[in-house]
């Protein structure tokens, strides 16, 4: 067993398909399948379903998984830690975020971060709230962007507040208003946002003893953005999520204020690579300038 062949195993559980995970490793299917076969008959079990609907980790491969990638994580912390030895800077992150952070605040850091760190190689996994949560319980990636709450025992590294912001057609009788409130358009016809920030949504109507006249539920912004400017509904969103300079519809402040709390999370800075560190320091300077 050597860690190539876990390096492998892991591709194929993430991606559940042996053309993807050769893709990204550089081998070819026939490639893959060797190693994961060698590695099966090393250990004695079988670790792989194959079927034609892709590939599932046994109740084995589920059991021994994240060993698995601890494994590579301890690889990585020792090729970081001997390149710092002797001056270099090497390694990889494997960061995860959510698509507003994506497209408004992580392109800037990633930047940033390449032109003061050349040697260390970025992976982006995109996903939702509890997606990220996840991927950072489990190893899959090593740091990612989130909101408030985070798992118990993982640590936080606040970072920046998003507002959230009522969004209504620009021929509303409402939209002159620049503030507004869930009691004014408790009866409209709502779009529920459905990539994690219902909750925050929600959380705003029950607060005011509401509930939302919900006629759609949605998981992509700029769908809920389109149905609003062609009159299907109201919406409330982050900010964040909408595009910049937008003027489709009319927005206001939601008042009370409501907000996200957007920031980095680790499942420990204390065992954080030392790239993992300094991408922590690079999205703080930025964010924070």
């Amino acid at each position: 067993m050597n860690l190539f062949q876990i390096e492998v195993l892991v591709k194929v559980a993430e991606t559940g398909n042996f053309t993807k995970a050769g893709d990204m490793l550089g081998l070819t299917q026939s490639g893959v399948s060797h190693n994961i076969s060698a590695l099966e008959t090393e250990l004695g079990v079988q670790l792989l379903n194959r079927g034609r609907s892709g590939v599932t980790l046994t109740d084995a491969g589920t059991r021994i998984i994240g060993h698995m990638r601890s494994m590579l994580v301890e690889s990585e912390h020792i090729k970081q830690q001997t390149a710092a030895i002797v001056g270099m800077e090497i390694g990889k992150i494997k960061v995860g975020c959510f698509p507003s952070v994506s497209m408004k605040v992580l392109p800037k850091i990633l930047t940033a971060f390449k032109a003061r760190h050349k040697g260390i190689e970025l992976e982006l996994h995109e996903g939702k709230y509890n997606d990220i949560l996840e991927w950072i319980a489990n190893g899959v990636v090593d740091i990612g962007f989130v909101i408030l709450p985070v798992y118990s025992g993982m640590e936080f590294i606040p970072l920046m507040e998003d507002r959230l912001v009522v969004v209504i057609p620009a021929d509303h009788p409402l939209c002159n208003e620049r503030f507004l409130s869930v009691e004014q358009i408790a009866g409209e016809p709502f779009i529920m946002p459905k990539a994690g920030c219902e909750v925050l949504v929600g959380e705003r109507f029950r607060l005011a003893g509401l509930k939302p006249n919900v006629h759609f539920e949605v998981e992509d912004n700029p769908t809920i953005l389109s149905m609003v400017q062609e009159g299907l509904g109201v919406t409330i969103v982050p900010r964040l999520t909408l595009p910049t300079g937008y003027s489709g519809a009319h927005v206001a402040e939601l008042v009370p204020q409501a907000l996200r709390r957007i920031g980095l999370a680790v499942k420990s800075l204390k065992d954080s690579t030392p790239a993992t560190k300094a991408f922590i320091k690079v999205a703080e300077q930025l964010v924070l300038e």
